[in-house]
């Protein structure tokens, strides 16, 4: 009688927990409508990857969604749609600008919604990397025209717009304290900090500018470089060299110290052919004939090359301190080849 009773009561408990189990399932998805209808999308406007609530009625069974910039698909969860709203991402690679989201459910049935995407201000081309207070520096790019507001990275120093487009933003340097800094653009997407780092030539250690700086000239061997003011990367002037074989063109003879230098900078443009250039100084691995992979660069012809060279790599205290004289110069028989260089310093 006992085992009766008990089993009895199993039964009752489990018809009990299938009929609660019953009562918690979940409604059945909204099926497709003939005629969806929407009242908004939230936000109206985002960026990449933003979540974005599309709101109406008859929304359900959606199942393609299309950002009509570049026909960038979405990736559709259905447990984010129901008749009255839908919840997605805007695609990683939707085209930046105004476009429709165009969506379409089970029964083929199409709508559209106007949208806004939105970009980050990109920065792909600097004029300069070089800069003094008051510099005018032009950076290319995109997703620029609409930039409100330019900083310092990690502070609070404003740096003022000049112009804009939607591919150029033209920006005037403050000054400031630091040897080198990036900008952080803000425009509708957000806040971006530049990948390109820019060298405060006010905190550097300057060898050539527009001028010698005070201590240092021209020690060319066979041929004497000249100041040119037809040809320069920034300012009104930069030192033109024409090449004879075996020719050496260099700045001396000053004693200079390693006095925690990071980097030796400058500009160069290149002569009617590429050239390798290798830079020496008297105290050199093996003075003026240290052809090595660590102190060589190759100058592409006929153009302006930034060049930023940590200074351990290209050893130019290798034998001693100071050293007189530091030099550009060419391992093979060349001849009346001109290149000139401008913004010569290292950075600290």
């Amino acid at each position: 009688m006992k085992k009766y009773i008990n089993t009895s009561l199993s039964i009752v408990l489990l018809l009990s927990v299938l009929l609660y189990a019953c009562d918690l399932e979940e409604p059945a998805p909204a099926g497709a409508s003939d005629n969806p209808q929407v009242s908004e999308v939230i936000p109206a406007e985002g960026t990449a990857n933003q979540t974005l609530t599309l709101k109406g009625s008859g929304l359900g069974n959606i199942t393609s969604v299309v950002f009509s910039g570049n026909d960038a698909s979405v990736y559709i969860n259905p447990t984010l749609n129901t008749g009255e709203a839908f919840i997605f991402h805007v695609p990683i690679d939707a085209a930046v600008g105004e476009q429709d989201i165009v969506f379409t459910n089970g029964k083929g049935v199409s709508f559209t919604v106007p949208f806004k995407v939105l970009g980050f201000a990109t920065i792909t081309d600097v004029s300069n990397y070089n800069f003094s207070e008051g510099d005018e520096l032009t950076l290319t790019g995109k997703n620029l025209d609409d930039v409100s507001r330019v900083l310092i990275t990690g502070t609070t120093t404003e740096v003022a717009i000049v112009s804009k487009t939607a591919t150029s933003l033209t920006v005037k340097m403050p000054a400031s304290d630091l040897n080198e800094l990036t900008l952080s653009i803000e425009n509708l997407a957000g806040v971006k900090e530049t990948e390109q780092v820019f060298v405060n030539r006010d905190k550097a250690f300057l060898i050539f500018t527009d001028e010698y700086a005070p201590g240092y000239s021209d020690q060319s061997w066979f041929s004497p470089a000249t100041i040119s003011t037809d040809v320069f990367k920034s300012g009104t002037a930069s030192v033109a060299k024409t090449y004879k074989p075996w020719d050496i063109f260099g700045f001396g003879w000053t004693n200079t110290e390693n006095d925690d230098f990071k980097y030796l900078s400058f500009w160069m443009k290149g002569a009617s052919i590429d050239l390798d250039l290798y830079i020496i100084t008297d105290k050199s691995e093996s003075t003026w004939e240290t052809w090595k992979d660590y102190n060589k660069i190759t100058v592409p012809a006929n153009e302006w090359t930034y060049f930023k060279i940590p200074v351990d790599q290209l050893k130019l205290w290798e034998t001693g301190s100071p050293w007189g004289i530091l030099v550009w110069r060419i391992q093979d028989v060349i001849e009346g080849q001109t290149v000139y260089i401008d913004d010569v310093m290292f950075i600290r």
